[in-house]
Parts: C-alpha cells; sequence; structure tokens
C-alpha cells in the first residue's frame, strides 16, 4: 500500500510541474543557490532522464527567488570518468528552474561541470550527482530469469553446431575421393551426431535451470 501511495503521489507531482528533490545537491555562490539532481530518481542505464537545476537568488529575510535566464553566460558540462558532454539547457515551467535530457549509458556516479558567470558572478562548481543504476532494479521479469537463461543456452548450443557443422564440412572438403567411401552418406552421418549431442546439451541446460 505503501509502494501505490509513493507511486501516486510522485506522479501527481510529475503532473503538476513539482519535481521532486530526493537526493539532489546544492551548492552556494554568493547569493545564489544552485541546485542540480536528476528529474527522475533512481536514474536508470538506457533510460531517457534529465538533468535537472534549480537556480535561486537571496532576496532577504529567508526570500528567494527563482533567476531567469540563469544560463544566458554560464554552461553546464557532464562528466563520466575522462569522457564529458555538453549539456544543452531547456527552461522548465517554473520560474529558475531548468533541464537538460540525457539517456545514461552505464551504471556509476557522474559529475555536473558548472563553468561561466551566473548575472555577473564567477562560477566554477562540480556536483557529483546520483549515481546510476541498473535497469534490473526495477524491470520486471528481471533479465537473468529462467527464461531469459534458455534463450541464451539455446543459442550457444546452436552456434557450437553450426561450428561443428563447418569443422566437419571441410575436413570432408579435404578427404581425397575414394571408391570405398561415401562422403555424402558420412556427412550426413556426422551432422546427425552432432545434432543428437546438441540437443542433449540444450535439453540438459533447461532442466538444470529450471531446477534452479
Amino acid at each position: 500500500m505503501k509502494i501505490i501511495l509513493t507511486v501516486f503521489l510522485v506522479t501527481l507531482s510529475m503532473m503538476l510541474g513539482f519535481v521532486p528533490a530526493f537526493a539532489h545537491k546544492t551548492v552556494t555562490v554568493e547569493q545564489y543557490d544552485i541546485e542540480v539532481g536528476w528529474r527522475d530518481e533512481p536514474p536508470l542505464v538506457g533510460q531517457q532522464n534529465a538533468v535537472f537545476f534549480s537556480i535561486t537568488q537571496d532576496e532577504g529575510n529567508g526570500v528567494k527567488s527563482g533567476v531567469t535566464n540563469a544560463f544566458k553566460d554560464l554552461e553546464a558540462e557532464v562528466k563520466s570518468g575522462s569522457t564529458t558532454k555538453q549539456l544543452d539547457i531547456l527552461s522548465d515551467i517554473r520560474v529558475g528552474n531548468y533541464y537538460s535530457k540525457i539517456i545514461p549509458t552505464k551504471t556509476g556516479s557522474l559529475t555536473v561541470i558548472l563553468k561561466g558567470t551566473l548575472e555577473g558572478i564567477p562560477v566554477d562548481e562540480e556536483v557529483t550527482i546520483e549515481g546510476v543504476e541498473s535497469i534490473d532494479l526495477l524491470a520486471f521479469p528481471p533479465s537473468g530469469s529462467s527464461s531469459g537463461q534458455d534463450t541464451v543456452a539455446i543459442k550457444n548450443a546452436l552456434s557450437v553446431l553450426q561450428r561443428d557443422m563447418a569443422d566437419v564440412k571441410a575436413k570432408i572438403g579435404n578427404v581425397q575421393p575414394s571408391s570405398n567411401i561415401d562422403l555424402s552418406k558420412t556427412y550426413d552421418s556426422g551432422i546427425f551426431g552432432i545434432a543428437i549431442g546438441t540437443a542433449g546439451v540444450i535439453l540438459a541446460v533447461i532442466s538444470m535451470l529450471k531446477r534452479k
């Protein structure tokens, strides 16, 4: 019931234009707060997401306001290891909120680099955001299910069969013709034997996986 309620609240907040800041990080540059994180959390490999920014200015007395056109002279990059990518920043419906679409391709942490000026104030910050998770975290049925393993086992067995057939054909091709040897029958017998053996391997693998 709690899971259903959580999903409902997150969905409702997205429909209303609110972005939940579960693992967002904030850096402060003079009177500006720059919040950085993922739009959808947890971020998953191969799933479209977006790097989210919320930039506000301290107006005093505890009042903060969103900064418009914050990326006019400010650039953002995302870094994974030694690889970097320039982010194309788009404005969100709420003032001071921005995002950049991205599809993470591997698990691990990403670092967002901010360089330039924000309304004349120099900015040079690096923010490590929440690490990307494998899609298996939410996938169902899991990719490692028995049906998936059965398919892999069968494919591997068929690959072995094809390789063995090619080997038999090549060896028969190297045999010198003889009146005492019927090469076509020899080839057919060899392929039949390999096929029987491969079928046995497939059935044994599937049986073993089912028991697990």
